[in-house]
């Protein structure tokens, strides 16, 4: 088999003396020349809760494709966090690092020949950004997960990050104390793994799994667990029987396997961060995939999940009651999955969900029975009309109404809408419009979890609006809509928005417009003048003379 792998470069001979002599400088030995090279992508970091334990988990990987008869070479990538970067200039750098990541893995490996990749990955960014660079390099992979936070505690109530959010609105609306805001702020996040709820992290290594490209039960596990050890490790072993098989990432990620993925998104309730992320890792497949198949997939999958953050209940708290493998069971007998598609094991998902029931325990209330969903159809909805020619994203669950039309409050910044919000200035009935925090605006798309969470805390999350040509936070819930497409920068009708202007948000009829009149939205057009680039130099400046349209997943490529 080795003649037949990219590696083969060191067993060439003599023309090869010089990369065997560095080679055995960091470990091999004369009878490792002929063993697969299977990279580790290891994104630990101390940066995040969610990374800082990825080191522990690599290690294992390491012995295990060691174990496995493979050759492991570890190298880093970076991470930053959503989380303490939010609210800031620094959240602009968050969606950028998709790319920088995505970069750094297919050199690493490209420039090594490695003959396989395991990515270790525990956040936002370093996940969907591993799986861009595994679509694009094509060589055996699987994707290992960090693993989910546990909930903090206090007064008898689950916490996550969004909780510290959501207290700051509160605390802002004098509905709790200083003393009882620094209180959540202590106990939200009690150690290592990724935030605790349905937010962006879990989602996308629950999308990963229901992919096929990470073990079954994996997405679900604590990090602090001694099970998500276990699971890397097998993970290695795994990937190297697929170097062997020569088993390959675009072999599983199909079509099938993304309509698999966007299906358990749905059903789970999982962030909007999905769609920009799985419309950039099939970009990266060559797999056709639009936005508008997230509306299609929409209408025919129920949400069967009550999670957090418009739900009750954590990640862990999933996992106990059959975490990801049970709700793809689900789907999968009422016709939703396509049970052909290939996994990473070599086996269907038919195959690997053989042995899960159909229906989940009844003595749980994490996953619903089948008749009894929390919504007959999915969550997250492709909105259009003249405010979102190329689409816009909402969640269009977990609040009251999903119907407002109101005068629009307009912001060129997210810092000054969180500072009207906290100001009191934001009243029931507006529709808050925040602009210029695109792909290309902002540059970097940030999200919005400041003043969605300042929004909810001051009890107007089912009678204010909030669009923005911007993203927000897995933990993001109310009548939001993000993703704004044309955004501001390039001239989409988002950027002739006037303070006043009455704007309709209709989650049933799937509609973002703005009800002013043709000539008027003439005249404004005509008027209107691009804004000079906010950054010239540097990542930032690239990324915004690169970055696509948010519709089809801000990719740069």
């Amino acid at each position: 088999m080795a003649e037949k792998l990219r590696s083969k470069l060191v067993t060439e001979g003599v023309q090869r003396a010089p990369n065997r002599a560095m080679l055995r400088a960091v470990g091999f030995r004369d009878s490792d020349f002929n063993k697969p090279i299977v990279g580790v992508a290891n994104g630990y970091s101390t940066i995040t809760p969610c990374n800082i334990g990825l080191d522990t988990l690599a290690k294992r990987v390491e012995a295990a494709v060691r174990g496995a008869g493979a050759m492991p070479q570890t190298f880093g990538t970076i991470t930053v966090s959503d989380g303490i970067a939010m609210g800031t200039e620094g959240m602009k750098y968050s969606l950028v690092s998709r790319e920088v990541i995505a970069d750094s893995i297919e050199t690493a490996c490209n420039a090594q020949a490695m003959d396989g990749l395991v990515a270790v990955g525990g956040c936002d960014k370093n996940m969907p950004g591993a799986m861009i660079a595994i679509a694009r390099m094509n060589i055996p992979a699987i994707f290992v997960y960090g693993g989910t936070i546990k909930p903090g505690h206090l007064g008898g109530r689950d916490l996550t990050i969004v909780s510290a959010f959501e207290a700051v609105g509160e605390y802002s609306a004098h509905k709790i104390s200083e003393a009882e805001l620094l209180e959540v702020e202590r106990h939200a996040c009690p150690g290592a793994g990724s935030c605790g709820g349905m937010y962006t992290a879990n989602t996308m290594s629950s999308a990963i799994e229901a992919m096929g490209m990470s073990l079954p039960y994996s997405s679900t596990m604590a990090a602090e667990d001694a099970e998500k050890a276990a699971s890397a490790a097998r993970s290695g072993e795994v990937l190297v029987e697929a170097v062997h098989r020569g088993l390959l990432p675009r072999r599983i990620m199909t079509r099938a396997a993304f309509e698999n993925a966007i299906a358990v998104v749905m059903a789970v309730g999982g962030s909007t961060n999905a769609v920009l992320h799985l419309l950039a890792i099939a970009h990266a497949a060559d797999v056709p995939l639009g936005i508008d198949d997230f509306e299609a997939i929409r209408q025919r999958t129920r949400v069967l999940c009550d999670l957090k953050p418009s739900g009750r209940y954590v990640t862990t708290e999933f996992h106990r009651a059959g975490g990801v493998p049970q709700v793809m069971k689900m789907l999968l007998a009422h016709g939703i999955l396509h049970g052909g598609a290939m996994t990473i094991t070599g086996r269907t998902v038919a195959e690997t969900l053989a042995e899960v029931p159909d229906a989940p325990r009844k003595d749980q209330t994490v996953i619903r029975q089948w008749d009894n969903p929390m919504y007959a159809e999915g969550h997250l909805a492709i909105l259009r009309g003249n405010l979102a020619t190329e689409g816009a994203v909402a969640k269009v669950t977990g609040i009251k109404h999903q119907e407002i039309t109101g005068p629009a409050r307009v912001f060129n910044r997210e810092e000054d809408t969180l500072d009207a919000i906290l100001a009191g200035q934001i009243k029931k009935g507006d529709v808050v419009v925040i602009r210029y925090e695109g792909p290309r605006g902002g540059p970097g798309m940030r999200e919005m979890l400041s003043p969605t969470s300042a929004i909810i805390g001051a009890g107007l999350g089912d009678s204010v609006g909030l669009i923005t040509d911007g993203r927000f936070s897995g933990g993001t819930y109310g009548l939001v809509v993000g993703h704004v497409a044309p955004e501001a920068a390039v001239g989409g009708l988002i950027a002739l928005v006037k303070e006043g202007d009455s704007i309709t948000i209709d989650g049933h009829q799937r509609r973002l417009q703005l009800n002013v009149p043709e000539d008027e939205i003439a005249r404004r057009r005509a008027a209107w003048k691009p804004p000079a680039p906010r950054y010239t130099r540097g990542v930032l400046a690239k990324y915004a003379a690169q970055v696509s349209s948010a519709s089809i997943g801000a990719v740069t490529d």
